[in-house]
């Protein structure tokens, strides 16, 4: 049988003392800390403070809210939810690059995109990166854009990676998750979409891909 806590002890023992009669209520630890404390107060409270500590308690409510509603939509999406985008008109967004340009998804209309959601500190982001640089390169003059989504909070760190791993595509920054998970419902990172020329979502990869890979390249050129 598991050893009680010393805690469940002292419940248990309180509650059986009080059933038999046999503990008084000035001998508990909570009466006796509040015996002690209760002078204190007394002389400590003035109405400053009683102004001060009534805003804080009336302000609590209003703060245990905002932090709930901040960790529910921390959460990623449920994995489910990204497969209604298949066949679906991939949503149109408008995000910033890392000189602060405008870049928006409807811009590169008639083309097929490959778009990328990444990080730089997800490993098998930055790993699938090489292999990126290369399709972009052998498929560039077909028609192919990549356009890879960065999830980093801070443009700085984007832009230092980059100059450690320069790349050939588009690379704008989602650094408050709008796009990602709102849009995209991205659960994992790498996922990429494959959208065709009438911007339809076609197909979705998830996970770190070798796009030199002879599969990969026939799915995207029988689209170009």
């Amino acid at each position: 049988m598991r050893k009680s806590s010393d805690k469940n002890n002292w419940s248990i023992g309180v509650l059986e003392n009080w059933s038999n009669g046999k503990q008084q209520h000035s001998n508990t630890p909570i009466l006796q800390y509040s015996k002690k404390i209760a002078p204190l107060l007394h002389h400590s409270i003035t109405p400053s403070r009683l102004l001060h500590y009534s805003i804080i308690f009336c302000l609590l409510p209003f703060t245990i809210c905002l932090l709930f509603f901040t960790a529910v939509n921390a959460q990623p999406p449920s994995p489910y939810a990204i497969e209604k985008l298949s066949g679906q008109k991939a949503p149109d967004f408008t995000l910033k690059d890392i000189n602060g340009n405008p870049v928006s998804l409807s811009s590169f209309k008639g083309k097929v995109v490959l778009l990328n959601f990444w990080a730089t500190w997800c490993p098998p982001c930055r790993a699938e990166i090489p292999s990126m640089n290369k399709l972009q390169q052998m498929l560039k003059n077909k028609g192919l854009v990549i356009l890879a989504v960065s999830t980093d909070r801070a443009v700085v760190d984007v832009k230092d990676f980059l100059k450690k791993n320069p790349v050939t595509f588009t690379i704008v920054v989602d650094y408050n998750l709008s796009v990602s998970r709102s849009l995209y419902k991205v659960f994992m990172m790498p996922t990429t979409f494959l959208i065709d020329k009438k911007g339809v979502i076609v197909e979705k990869y998830f996970g770190e891909q070798d796009w030199t890979d002879p599969e990969i390249i026939k799915e995207i050129e029988a689209l170009l």
